[in-house]
């Protein structure tokens, strides 16, 4: 059965490739869908599945109104896939290998005002261990720049209020990062007032814990996220990565260079950081045509 490859594909990819565990579940995902419709169609030899197989999956997502960048990642997992059958031998042909993914047209990240970030932080109320940490959270993700995956993976040895720095560990590449005073002074009467009473066993070693005293996941920081965002009743939808756009755009519009900006990111890529250039040009553009009287 064509399925039976799928747990040693999805090892494959974690062990071999070293592909963090959210990517590995995205091929597992778009490969099983894949074999689902193969099966369907009465397909269950991979080795006759052809070019003209995959483009007839990657029109029927489309058909199915799939975004894009879904079709575009889909093709990625097939294709690693494939690559992974054709070493084990089980087929001789690889059959995307001169397929190309559809272009995905790169959205500009949107940001929050000075404003709108400073109303977002004035909804956890410090009068409980929650409202402490909750504060902290927004206040060190704004402050530092950092993915959600890499703040709920924090440890209290990670953070160095003294110094004013985290080590962030999250990513293949260990870096360090500043923090704000604001965010500091968050972070010290969350560890002191808050903390130690919502842990569950004293020698914890995360960071943030939920209210069960074991560390927070993506998902309850999501849930905390939406949260403060109906109540600061903002137009914008705010996701942790808002905040992450934020810092680096903020920190470019107040003259911060790309390269520092790219490290304190943990961008492999400059690349992945000039998007935020794109963002201040279209910017500059917006203000140009409106004030300017011959625009």
């Amino acid at each position: 059965m064509l399925k039976d490859y799928i747990s040693d594909f999805t090892r494959y990819m974690s062990k071999e490739r070293n592909k963090s565990i959210n990517t590995v579940q995205s091929y597992k995902r778009d490969v099983s869908q894949y074999i689902a419709y193969l099966n369907e169609n009465g397909i269950h030899d991979l080795s006759k599945t052809t070019q003209t197989t995959v483009l007839t999956y990657l029109l029927y997502l489309q058909k199915q109104g799939k975004a894009t960048s879904t079709i575009s990642r889909t093709l990625a997992s097939v294709r690693s896939f494939y690559v992974y059958m054709t070493q084990l031998g089980i087929i001789e042909k690889d059959p995307t290998m001169n397929l190309e993914a559809p272009h995905v047209e790169k959205k500009l990240p949107q940001i929050l005002s000075n404003d709108e970030i400073e109303l977002l932080m004035q909804q956890p109320k410090c009068t409980d261990s929650k409202g402490y940490r909750d504060k902290a959270m927004l206040e060190l993700l704004y402050a530092t720049g950092i993915r959600v995956s890499e703040l709920i993976n924090l440890n209290v040895s990670d953070i160095n209020l003294g110094v004013g720095f985290i080590k962030c560990a999250g990513t293949k590449q260990e870096r360090i990062v500043p923090i704000g005073n604001i965010a500091a002074d968050a972070m010290r009467k969350y560890l002191e007032k808050s903390r130690p009473n919502m842990i569950e066993k004293p020698d914890e070693q995360a960071l943030f814990v939920n209210c069960n005293g074991r560390r927070l996941t993506r998902q309850g920081f999501w849930k905390i996220i939406k949260q403060y965002q109906k109540q600061a009743n903002l137009a914008i939808d705010i996701t942790p990565h808002t905040l992450r756009h934020s810092f680096a755009a903020h920190l470019l519009e107040n003259g911060a260079d790309l390269r520092s900006i790219q490290e304190m990111l943990g961008h492999c890529d400059i690349s992945s950081t000039q998007v935020y250039s794109h963002l201040m040009n279209s910017k500059l553009k917006d203000v140009y045509a409106k004030a300017h009287p011959r625009a």
